[in-house]
């Protein structure tokens, strides 16, 4: 008589629990902000003194056609902020691996690219207090915002603060450690606020500082804020909405998924 197999037990998907685990390590996320006063006074005090150092010293010296720069500053804020906190967020990945929090979470029954989800969403999430602070800050400084507006801008930062989060993880995902990523994110970043027109209007560029500008993520990011903001067509708007909302979305797509296989990929070998 043949002795019965019985088939090892097999681990099943569970979109509930996957989503629970995403939700526990975005939460972490949310929660490690709250503890660090350091990072949040960074994160709400430098956007708002940047619209109003150098959003006043821009209006008062410098002047472009059609264009009050006051506004333009506390859009291109705006959308910097936002992007640029989820974005540098994703570090926290790499300091992660190095305390080997990384390798506790994957004996847990969850997938690995819920951990990078859920670190996606938790770095989006903390990016908005910023632009709150930068919101009120500009009408404390005067600048037009109606409720209109407030309602254009709201959906236009969520898929702002997930580009970043997916441009942070695809960076992310070909860095080592995070010395590395302290060493090489201001050479990636510093050169996007002045492309991207953060600060300043860029119709009238070079045309090999144009190249680099169609390049950098950030100047989609903040067009589609000051899209948002102004209406279009406006002198202060580079291209439609709906064209930014495309090409983000296609961007954001592309990094995650090269991001997380990166990532993945990394972890299976360490």
């Amino acid at each position: 008589m043949s002795a019965m197999v019985v088939p090892p037990p097999t681990s099943r998907f569970s979109l509930r629990n996957e989503l629970a685990a995403a939700g526990a390590i975005a939460a972490r996320d949310v929660t490690k902000l709250l503890r660090d006063p350091i990072r949040l006074v960074g994160g709400l005090v430098f956007p708002a003194l940047f619209i109003g150092v150098l959003g006043g010293a821009f209006a008062s010296n410098f002047a472009s056609p059609g264009i009050d720069l006051l506004p333009f500053i506390f859009a291109g804020q705006l959308a910097q902020g936002v992007w640029q906190s989820a974005a540098l967020g994703l570090i926290s990945i790499l300091e992660d691996r190095e305390n080997d929090f990384s390798q506790e979470i994957f004996v847990a029954p969850i997938g690995r690219r819920t951990i990078l989800a859920g670190k996606i969403l938790g770095e989006s999430l903390v990016a908005f207090p910023q632009a709150l602070t930068v919101m009120l800050f500009g009408i404390v400084l005067g600048i037009p915002l109606s409720l209109a507006q407030v309602f254009a801008l709201i959906p236009a930062l969520v898929l702002v603060a997930i580009f970043g989060a997916g441009f942070g993880a695809l960076l992310v995902s070909l860095l080592p450690n995070q010395r590395s990523a302290n060493l090489i994110f201001p050479f990636v970043f510093l050169p996007q606020f002045f492309l991207a027109g953060s600060f300043n209007p860029i119709r009238e560029l070079p045309w090999y500082l144009d190249i680099v500008s169609h390049i950098a993520p950030l100047r989609y990011a903040v067009d589609l804020i000051r899209g948002a903001y102004y209406g279009y067509p406006n002198v202060a708007v580079l291209s439609e909405p709906i064209w930014n909302v495309g090409l983000i979305s296609i961007l954001t797509v592309a990094m995650l998924s090269i991001g997380t296989i990166l990532f993945v990929r990394s972890e299976r070998n360490r």
